[in-house]
């Protein structure tokens, strides 16, 4: 998604407003962004922290501030420069961390992201963005920048079926429809399951949705996605994050809340930072029991 996510900054970058700060990072992939904004466009070095203090002291003076890191090194290293300087001034600053999840599979535990929106949706005052498409991207940079919050970006690989139209961005969107069990999937995640679920007869077919933006109550459950659950027996939700602080213990609290729990409820989450070996972020994905194969089986339980 650098690539889109890229272009997205370009188009923005005609307002003279704009600064993007990278903790020295973006090479082969922000060229055109760097060639657009100029002296806007500011390398801060491998000082994570004080990118976030920068961030925010231009972020008071009005200026329409974007950092940029892999992503542990953008809400990891500099998380007490998020949450006093940023977070608790309510300033907008927008942090983007690319390879979000096991996206840098092979380089370990301590370049995997699988606690950041849940990290990040702590602090007050903050948004979570987590596209699934490479098409999102366009539409995910307006609304994330036109947000009077402070945002975290999650960029992943846009994982796109084969001829598959994607639906115009929105907080959540139905992938497919069925009479099965309701699945939700958080970001790019998603798309590795439309193959699968579209290929499965309508009775058992799964209503398949992807939720992009969170906290819950700032992007609100569609009314046809509480009917689905209402209806369904089995409501499954998988995300590339540690089972803790993740969306899946958001949204059991959220309808606990509203005495609306499922009759069944399933949650398939990244279960590890360390695995006996190390392997990509597909393999990563079936050490936790994300991967395709094992939702099917999930669903087949019931």
């Amino acid at each position: 998604m650098r690539i889109q996510f890229c272009e997205a900054m370009v188009a923005r970058a005609t307002d003279p407003k704009m600064l993007f700060l990278t903790g020295d990072l973006g090479f082969m992939a922000l060229e055109p962004l760097q060639n657009a904004m100029g002296a806007r466009f500011i390398n801060a070095g491998v000082a994570e922290q004080n990118m976030m203090s920068v961030a925010a002291g231009l972020s008071h003076q009005g200026f329409e501030v974007w950092t940029y890191s892999i992503a542990p090194f953008c809400y990891a290293r500099p998380f007490e420069q998020i949450r006093n300087d940023i977070a608790f001034h309510k300033l907008p600053v927008k942090i983007v961390g690319n390879g979000g999840g096991y996206g840098y599979g092979v380089m370990g535990p301590t370049h995997h992201a699988i606690e950041d929106y849940g990290v990040m949706l702590c602090l007050p005052n903050m948004s979570a963005y987590v596209p699934a498409f490479d098409e999102d991207l366009s539409a995910v940079a307006e609304r994330a920048g036109a947000s009077g919050h402070a945002a975290y970006l999650r960029l992943g690989r846009g994982e796109t079926p084969k001829g598959y139209v994607v639906p115009p961005y929105a907080p959540w969107r139905q992938l497919t429809q069925g009479r099965g069990a309701v699945v939700i999937a958080v970001g790019p995640l998603a798309g590795s399951y439309i193959g699968a679920c579209e290929a499965m007869p309508s009775v058992t077919r799964p209503n398949l949705w992807v939720v992009s933006e969170l906290p819950i109550e700032r992007n609100p459950i569609p009314p046809a996605l509480w009917d689905q659950i209402a209806r369904a027996d089995v409501l499954c939700v998988a995300e590339e994050h540690v089972r803790r602080s993740g969306f899946g213990a958001e949204l059991a609290l959220h309808l606990a809340d509203r005495n609306r729990t499922p009759r069944r409820f399933h949650h398939l989450y990244a279960r590890a930072h360390h695995y006996a070996r190390y392997g990509s972020q597909q393999w990563l994905r079936r050490q936790s029991g994300l991967d395709v194969e094992s939702l099917l089986a999930t669903l087949a339980r019931g």
